[in-house]
C-alpha cells in the first residue's frame, strides 16, 4: 500500500484535497443563508456541485494507477525482477524519472479488467453506504422539526442543518485523504518557475488556456481511438438516459402518484440501499458466470429498460381496471426504485472499469475528465426532452416511451466495443507519445 501510495501524481492529490475541502465549506456556508442574502445561494450551489464533479474526476483518475500497482501485480513483477525490495526501489526510481510500469500486457486484461471491477465496486458500494447514512439523518432531522414550531417560523433552517451536516461529512471523509495517501515528486507543470514573477492575472490565464488547450488535446486523442470514442459516445447516451430516468421518476412521483417530502426522500434511500447491493452483487454474478465487463453493463442497460416498459403497462386497458400494475399506485414505485439502485451500482462500478483500460497510459486524469464532461454535458437533453412531451401531452406517462427509446440505444454499441483493441490502440499511443517525449530531450541535451 505504501508503494501504492507514493506512485500517484503530486497535482492529483493537491487537487482532490482542494475540491473536496472547498465544496465541503460551500456546503456548510449555507447554514447562513437566509431571505435576506438568499442571492449567495445559487453562487454555493455552483461552487459545491462544480467541486464535487472535479473530485469525481481526480478520484476516477486513480482508477488505472491502483489496477496497474495493486499490490497482486507487484508481487507477480517482482517475482522476475528478483527481490521485493529491489523491484519496489527500481519501480519508484523508474517513475521518478518519468517511467512508467505497462499496464497493457494483452495477457494481462482479463485479470486487470476483474480487479478494475472490484476496486470500483468497492469504492461505489462504500459511497452508497456512507449516502445511505446521511439520508436517514438527514430524514430524522426533517422530522424533528416538522414537530415543532420553530419550523414554522424559520421553514428553511432543517434544510441548512442537512447541508451543513454534509459539508462536515465530506470534510471529515476526506481527512483519511489528507493523512493516508502519499505524495511523490513530479515535473512542474509548464512554464512553473520559468514566470514565477509574473502577475497573478497572467498566471491565472494562462492556465486557464492551458487547462483548454489540454481538454482539446484529449478529445482529440479520444477522437483517434476509434474504441475509447466508441464507448464515450454510448456513455453519453447511457448517462442521458440514467439522469432522465432519475429526474422523471421523482416528478412522475410527486405529481401524478402525490407523494411528499418524506416519501420521496424513503424513495432515494430505497434507491441508493439498493445500489449498495448491486455494487458488490455484480462483481459476484461476474465472477460466478464467468462474464465480462462490457456484459454486466449491457445487463444493466436491459434492466435499465424494464422501467419505461412497466410504466407503459399502465395503458394496457386489463391493467387500468386492475388500478394498480404500471405505476398506478405509489407503493409501485418502491420495488422499481430497488430496481432502479441494483442496475445503477453496477453501472456506476463498471463503466469505469471497462473505460479505464481505453486510456493511454499517464493520461488518466486528462481522460476521466473528458469522461466526466460527458457524463455531466449529456444531462441536458433528456430531461429536456422529456419536458417537450409533458408540456405537449398535460401527463409524464407518454414520456415513457421516449425513454424506452433513449435507454436502449446505447447497447448496440457497447456491443461493438473491443476492449482489448482499444487497450492496444491506448497502448501504442502512449508509446508513440514516450519516444516523441526522448527524441525531445536528446535533442535538447544536445
Amino acid at each position: 500500500m505504501k508503494l501504492l501510495t507514493n506512485l500517484q501524481g503530486p497535482y492529483r492529490k493537491k487537487s482532490l484535497l482542494a475540491f473536496a475541502y472547498t465544496g465541503s465549506i460551500a456546503s456548510c456556508l449555507f447554514i447562513f443563508i437566509n431571505p435576506r442574502v438568499y442571492y449567495l445561494a445559487p453562487i454555493l450551489v455552483i461552487v459545491g456541485v462544480a467541486s464535487l464533479g472535479c473530485s469525481f474526476v481526480l478520484l476516477n483518475a486513480f482508477l488505472p494507477l491502483l489496477v496497474a500497482y495493486h499490490p497482486d501485480s507487484l508481487v507477480t513483477k517482482s517475482l522476475s525482477a528478483g527481490s521485493s525490495s529491489d523491484f519496489e526501489f527500481e519501480t519508484l526510481n523508474s517513475e521518478n524519472e518519468g517511467h512508467q510500469v505497462t499496464r497493457a500486457e494483452p495477457d494481462r486484461l482479463a485479470r486487470d479488467l476483474e480487479r478494475s471491477a472490484q476496486i470500483s465496486s468497492k469504492g461505489v458500494g462504500y459511497g452508497y453506504i456512507a449516502a445511505v447514512g446521511v439520508q436517514v439523518v438527514s430524514i430524522l432531522i426533517l422530522w424533528l422539526f416538522s414537530k415543532t414550531a420553530f419550523q414554522k417560523r424559520h421553514p428553511s433552517f432543517p434544510i441548512r442543518i442537512i447541508l451543513l451536516l454534509v459539508g462536515v461529512w465530506w470534510a471529515v471523509l476526506t481527512t483519511p485523504t489528507l493523512l493516508w495517501l502519499r505524495e511523490r515528486p513530479g515535473p512542474p507543470l509548464p512554464m512553473q518557475g520559468k514566470h514565477s514573477k509574473a502577475s497573478k492575472t497572467r498566471t491565472l490565464w494562462f492556465y486557464t488556456s492551458f487547462s483548454l488547450r489540454s481538454f482539446w488535446r484529449t478529445l482529440r486523442r479520444a477522437i483517434s481511438l476509434r474504441q475509447t470514442f466508441i464507448f464515450l459516445i454510448s456513455w453519453f447516451l447511457l448517462s442521458d438516459a440514467v439522469a432522465t430516468i432519475s429526474g422523471t421518476a421523482v416528478l412522475f412521483a410527486r405529481t401524478e402518484l402525490k407523494m411528499g417530502t418524506i416519501a420521496i426522500a424513503l424513495l432515494s434511500i430505497t434507491s441508493i440501499g439498493s445500489g449498495i447491493v448491486g455494487a458488490f452483487a455484480w462483481p459476484r454474478m461476474q465472477k460466478h458466470f464467468g462474464l465480462q465487463p462490457k456484459s454486466i453493463l449491457l445487463c444493466c442497460v436491459a434492466g435499465m429498460e424494464i422501467i419505461p416498459l412497466y410504466g407503459l403497462l399502465g395503458y394496457i386497458p386489463l391493467f387500468q381496471e386492475l388500478g394498480f400494475i404500471g405505476l398506478q399506485q405509489a407503493w409501485e414505485i418502491y420495488p422499481i426504485a430497488v430496481l432502479h439502485g441494483v442496475v445503477m451500482g453496477g453501472i456506476s462500478s463498471y463503466a469505469r472499469s471497462v473505460y479505464a483500460p481505453l486510456i493511454p497510459e499517464g493520461k488518466e486524469a486528462q481522460f476521466f475528465a473528458l469522461f466526466a464532461v460527458t457524463d455531466k454535458g449529456s444531462s441536458a437533453f433528456g430531461p429536456a426532452l422529456v419536458g417537450y412531451i409533458v408540456d405537449h401531452a398535460g401527463s409524464i406517462r407518454p414520456a415513457f416511451i421516449f425513454l424506452a427509446v433513449l435507454v436502449v440505444l446505447p447497447a448496440p454499441l457497447l456491443w461493438w466495443l473491443d476492449v482489448e483493441k482499444g487497450r492496444e490502440d491506448a497502448r501504442g499511443m502512449a508509446q508513440g507519445d514516450e519516444s516523441g517525449r526522448g527524441r525531445y530531450e536528446r535533442v535538447g541535451r544536445d
